[in-house]
């Protein structure tokens, strides 16, 4: 499906997680350096798009699909000459799409940039590997330290679609990390699949304290910061590189999915209820200071009520700084698609609204805890008559933020500032610059 194209005004349009924002920051770089005018997620006037899909639940299938029809028909109205989709959806629905899609100009799997870039009529660069034009705010990135994953969860079609583990090597990306700082970067996000599991593949054991403490000697890095840490082997040698690093944020997102000792055992998921408490509170232990995030799956196959009161004594009993929470999407070929999805979308979507209720209250009370306590916050942008910002507990886009009022108080974007917090809800907290 190879067009060249004498066009050079190109938009790419990413959805889905912060990990398809890093492929779709390499592809723009590759395409600015050929002398296209690139812009991301813009309604600006382009005559190519590119669409970088999500293929990981069925709300991600639909926003993906809706996209890909939105600019299908406008190439049928002559506003755009040419559409091409990659990422996911495409990686995982490739024959659908071909059948149901016919006027798209290409359509790319996961690992396929370099046939991106040259259908685009470009000459693919080995020497930009590591290189990105940043999509994020100046001060923040995400660095991608692997792809794909060796887990066997049963709810989960990643292996299926970003296929088994593999790990970046340590050298490559230190050198991202300094690129990034050395352009302005200030807090950087390491993302997988799996980090825990970061080393394995490449070096027969796991590597990740080795490259939190090499990233932490960057110059310019301020807050670096852990998503995505699987419960199962954790590294317990990794909070003490947390502990005694200064520039690591006291953060850690640890996915645990559900605490029913039944549910887990049918996702595949090898933590006991009892292994995970453990686990938890020898975090807490090690790092008091420290903000857990996880994500929490309702409706999953069989989940009785008796399964989800259990969820929701340990969510009220714990009290996680931070958390998420999807109702089950039944993948196809994963395993559990094998067991009948008979928790009907009303109750999934009862129970998603009772969890989260249970940690709204959570939230509200720890956020009360915070007021009159100043803490580090960095500004991320302006909205309406307040700067918004975020402490070291608290991810872009999923997370609390901190609001400070423009009147009284000068920030610059991207700085730093010790903010005192003067009130709070269940979600944000309120504050002003302390001297």
């Amino acid at each position: 499906m190879k067009t060249k194209t004498k066009h050079h005004r190109l938009n790419v349009v990413t959805l889905g997680c912060s990990k398809n924002l890093v492929d779709s920051e390499n592809l723009l770089k590759q395409l600015e350096i050929n002398n296209f005018s690139v812009t991301h997620n813009s309604n600006k006037k382009s005559d190519i798009v590119v669409i970088n899909t999500c293929g990981f639940i069925t709300s991600a299938k639909e926003e993906s699909i809706d996209t890909i029809l939105s600019y299908v028909e406008a190439k049928k109205a002559g506003l755009i000459s040419a559409v091409y989709v990659m990422g996911c959806l495409s990686q995982r629905y490739r024959d659908d799409l071909l059948r149901e899609f016919t006027t798209l100009d290409g359509i790319y799997g996961v690992n396929e940039l370099e046939k991106v870039v040259s259908d685009l009529g470009a000459k693919y660069k080995n020497e930009l590997i590591g290189e990105r034009l940043q999509t994020t705010p100046a001060h923040y990135s995400y660095l991608k330290i692997s792809e794909g994953c060796d887990r066997t969860c049963a709810f989960c079609a990643i292996p299926l679609i970003r296929g088994k583990h593999k790990s970046k090597e340590i050298k490559a990306l230190v050198s991202e990390a300094e690129n990034l700082a050395n352009n302005g970067v200030r807090e950087l996000i390491l993302i997988a699949q799996d980090l825990t599991y970061y080393g394995l593949d490449l070096y027969g054991e796991r590597r990740l304290p080795e490259l939190l403490n090499k990233l932490a000697d960057i110059d310019g890095l301020e807050w670096i910061r852990l998503h995505y840490t699987y419960p199962t082997d954790f590294p317990i040698e990794l909070l003490k590189v947390i502990k005694l690093r200064k520039n690591i944020c006291n953060y850690i997102d640890i996915p645990l999915q559900h605490f029913s000792a039944s549910i887990l055992k049918s996702m595949r998921r090898w933590n006991s209820p009892q292994q995970i408490k453990e686990l938890l509170n020898k975090i807490k232990s090690e790092i008091p200071n420290v903000a857990i995030r996880t994500t929490m799956i309702v409706g999953y196959p069989n989940e009785s009520k008796e399964d989800f009161n259990e969820l929701l004594s340990f969510v009220n009993e714990f009290k996680f700084d931070r958390l998420g929470v999807f109702t089950y999407s039944h993948e196809e070929d994963t395993r559990a698609h094998r067991l009948k999805d008979n928790i009907c979308e009303k109750v999934k979507q009862e129970r998603l609204e009772e969890l989260m209720a249970v940690q709204e209250n959570v939230s509200f009370e720890l956020n009360q805890q915070k007021v009159g306590k100043n803490f580090k916050t960095i500004i991320d942008r302006i909205e309406g008559d307040f700067f918004i910002g975020r402490t070291e507990f608290d991810s872009p886009d999923v997370d609390n933020e901190v609001l400070i009022p423009m009147k009284g108080n000068r920030c610059k974007i991207g700085e730093f500032y010790n903010v005192n917090v003067t009130d709070s809800s269940a979600f944000d907290l309120h504050g002003i610059i302390s001297s």
